[in-house]
């Protein structure tokens, strides 16, 4: 055992497990790269006032949970929290919005990082991917992205989560419900810390999880209620969209997220079978973020899946992803000489686009095969003096026990045929 540890609320994604995180991450993007989503990627880290500014000074994310740190030179940096401001501020600095093709679609994946109270489906550091579509104000842009999440979910084999989807409202009509919330909040028996929340942004007390402040919130003035008409229409055309691509959702008036740069269009995804941590994935629209971190006026639309979540949902239901093997052949070599021959066949394979391992430390045949069996491989090739002198080697089906013996010579296309 090493000296050292994982730090406190990581993890470490070691084989067979990592295979699970990858096949997740692909069935995720998949649907994104057939939609007109380009890669990217952006620094672990990222000057402090973009999250301060963008996500929000008011967010338990900045005040409470950021890492953040003062380099050598004098630069105030954080670990990134969250993906949305990092690719809004690099698709802004390499001009992408000027290039004429709005809107600017997006994907990655990475790391994130937030100095939590570890517990299962809530660590310091967690996986997502992620998709933002920039410099558009269209509903079918809102409901492109969150049918692409439920389409990732369903091809995963997710049958057990839910879409809570609300609207925030815009500059226009969002400020008078703003008022009239804090109206009621302030007549409110709310700890210190909460009522100056309620004095920056009312909506953050609504996200509140404690029981004791959301028993003091019923009847609290409801957003939908004070919704200009452009921002009612813009919901019901998300809410028409999603329905008839046969997405089912549910209207649910407190969801707020954790983000403060989220207007109109909001969504979560939830799965009831990971306890408290339910949330697995959520996005919105946020229109004025750009204008935030000081860039022009882009309205945008996106979201985040935790790759960990989804892991757990998966777990949850049963669900067993079908995950292919990292190895198809494995070959054995008995002897110096086989061990030669044996290399050089490995690396053709390897060059033919097969999967190939091989013994090496030069075990016996049944440590060698006890090395293939964990492998997963599909088959074995094994060779040694006799064989060689004979010029064949010995194909084994590790699935029936089947033991034939090849002609060495044109090996990689006999064992591509039986590939298929």
């Amino acid at each position: 055992m090493s000296t050292f540890q994982a730090p406190k609320g990581t993890y470490d994604l070691l084989p067979p497990d990592s295979a699970k995180f990858l096949a997740v991450r692909e069935a995720i993007a998949a649907p994104l790269r057939n939609s007109g989503y380009g890669y990217i990627e952006t620094p672990g880290f990222e000057n402090v006032e973009l999250f301060s500014r963008g996500v929000g000074e008011s967010t338990d994310i900045v005040s409470k949970e950021m890492y953040s740190f003062e380099t050598r030179g004098g630069d105030k940096l954080a670990l990134r929290p969250e993906g949305t401001a990092s690719v809004l501020r690099a698709a802004l600095e390499a001009n992408l919005h000027k290039l004429g093709n709005l809107p600017v679609k997006l994907w990655y994946s990475g790391s994130y990082y937030r100095y939590e109270r570890p517990q299962k489906g809530r660590y310091r550091h967690f996986s997502q991917v992620g998709a933002e579509a920039i410099g558009a104000e269209d509903p079918a842009l809102d409901a492109e992205l969150i049918i692409l999440a439920d389409q990732a979910y369903r091809t995963l084999g997710l049958r057990n989560f839910r879409i809570l989807l609300n609207s925030l409202g815009d500059k226009e009509c969002r400020p008078v419900y703003r008022e009239a919330l804090q109206g009621f909040l302030r007549d409110l028996d709310l700890d210190e810390e909460t009522r100056r929340r309620a004095e920056i942004n009312p909506l953050r007390v609504l996200d509140d999880k404690r029981a004791d402040v959301q028993k003091q919130l019923v009847g609290a003035p409801v957003l939908r209620d004070f919704l200009c008409d452009a921002c009612k229409a813009y919901h019901e055309e998300v809410r028409a969209l999603i329905t008839a691509a046969g997405v089912v959702f549910e209207d649910d008036e407190k969801l707020v997220r954790g983000l403060d740069y989220y207007t109109r269009t909001t969504f979560e995804f939830v799965h009831d079978g990971l306890g408290s941590q339910s949330a697995v994935g959520g996005g919105g629209r946020y229109d004025g973020l750009s204008e935030m971190i000081g860039g022009p006026a882009l309205p945008s639309v996106g979201w985040a899946l935790g790759v960990d979540r989804t892991v757990l949902a998966l777990e949850a239901e049963g669900v067993e992803l079908e995950v292919p093997a990292t190895t198809s052949v494995f070959a054995v070599p008995l002897g110096e000489e086989a061990r030669r021959i044996l290399f050089g066949v490995v690396t053709e394979l390897r060059k033919a686009g097969i999967a190939t391992d091989f013994a090496f430390g030069g075990r016996g045949l049944k440590g060698a095969m006890k090395s293939a069996n964990r492998s997963g491989a599909r088959y074995t090739i094994v060779a040694g003096e006799r064989d060689l002198a004979e010029g064949v080697v010995q194909f084994k089906d590790m699935e029936s026990g089947e033991q034939t013996a090849l002609p060495l010579e044109g090996i990689v296309e006999a064992v591509r045929s039986r590939l298929g």
